[in-house]
């Protein structure tokens, strides 16, 4: 049975597929039916708040509370919003609200707890740049996706054993397969030696070289197994951060050549992954040491300016900074093959997924996605 844009933005939410599903509600055949309900509004501002689109999250929340004010969803929703804006107080009153309601609630008990414990600004700011914050967002339920992965992975787990008990040795050609939730690219573990079997991981000759960092052998040995141990685990910005640093630095040639290996298998990260891993770099962090990070995929939100369209290509400077230019941290190209469409409107906040190059010694974003809302 066919699903109304509402349903299906529901299940997308679950999946994790915020953008996604912002775009079906903005989009939708019939917007009329559900554009002005509680359900709509909600839905819409949970999937920005997960997003990090603040700003629409928190119109939207509005809209709803005036339908809806007690809603405990909705009231969760709210509390965090101003938590993370370090408004302490009115944070507090709306967990107040929700325990009123709910005196068990382990979300606003948390949250109590964690203002009572970490109320200062310094705390607040450190847990929204951490990701921390997260755990006191509205919950989505468990991801339909990961269950099917879990139950393949399982079923294929028994196939094999009966297999194993049947055909003896035959178990000696199989290889442990990891379960991979949605990632699509092959597991890395086999590219890695273990730190013992490496041999020398310096350059033993430095003269005639210039290295930007001179590290010592268990600082690159320090590096490679945090590259391992963020490629298996698909963190692939976190890997390719410790990959530049060896590839910019003294360790062995041979070393260097297998961490290219790496980041040849690396698959592009999206607007939904980047939130699920918390692996978003600041525009701060690139700004100080841009070569660390280039090839990275990042997410950064602001305005608009000096946008030309040539061909198929788009070129634009973006103002990085917060949703109404209250902190602009600072003005990055970007690039795009292909035009965005709808065109994108300066006047509006966007949001822009793109990998980090450089052009002349110049910091610039490769656009690989954007995302700006439809309606004013």
């Amino acid at each position: 049975m066919a699903h109304t844009p509402l349903e299906t933005a529901h299940i997308l939410l679950r999946r994790r597929k915020f953008s996604h599903a912002i775009s079906i509600l903005e989009s939708g055949k019939n917007p009329e039916i559900y554009h002005d309900t509680f359900d709509y509004f909600l839905t819409a501002g949970i999937a920005c708040l997960y997003l990090g689109e603040k700003g629409s999250a928190s119109m939207y929340f509005q809209r709803a509370r005036q339908i809806r004010p007690s809603d405990i969803t909705l009231l969760t929703a709210q509390a965090v919003l101003f938590l993370s804006r370090g408004d302490t107080v009115k944070a507090l009153g709306y967990y107040l609200e929700i325990i009123d309601e709910d005196p068990d609630n382990k979300i606003a008990l948390a949250a109590i707890e964690f203002i009572r414990t970490n109320g200062s600004d310094d705390e607040i700011y450190k847990a929204v740049d951490s990701g921390e914050i997260a755990r006191f967002y509205p919950p989505l339920g468990v991801n339909p996706d990961w269950i099917n992965k879990i139950f393949l992975s399982v079923l294929a787990g028994v196939a094999l054993a009966v297999l194993i008990l049947n055909l003896g040795n035959i178990s000696k050609v199989f290889r442990r397969i990891p379960v991979n939730f949605g990632k699509e690219r092959e597991d890395l573990s086999g590219l890695f030696l273990p730190v013992s079997e490496l041999g020398n991981v310096q350059e033993s000759d430095l003269s005639g070289s210039s290295f930007k960092f001179i590290l010592s052998e268990e600082q690159i040995k320090h590096s490679y197994e945090l590259v391992k141990a963020y490629s298996t685990a698909y963190r692939e910005n976190a890997a390719r951060v410790e990959i530049n640093r060896l590839l910019l630095s003294n360790a062995d040639e041979e070393l260097k050549a297998r961490m290219k290996i790496v980041l040849s298998k690396f698959s592009d990260a999206t607007f939904d992954s980047l939130i699920s891993n918390r692996d978003n770099i600041p525009y701060s962090d690139i700004e100080k040491n841009p070569e660390l990070y280039l090839g990275c995929t990042v997410s950064w939100s602001g305005r608009i300016t000096n946008a030309v369209t040539a061909g198929k290509s788009y070129r634009c400077d973006l103002l990085v900074g917060d949703e109404n230019l209250s902190r602009m941290e600072g003005i990055v190209p970007v690039f795009f093959e292909e035009a965005p469409y709808p065109e994108l409107d300066g006047e509006r906040p966007v949001h822009i997924l793109g990998k980090i190059k450089s052009e002349n010694g110049t910091l610039l974003l490769e656009g690989r996605g954007v995302y700006q809302e439809i309606r004013k």
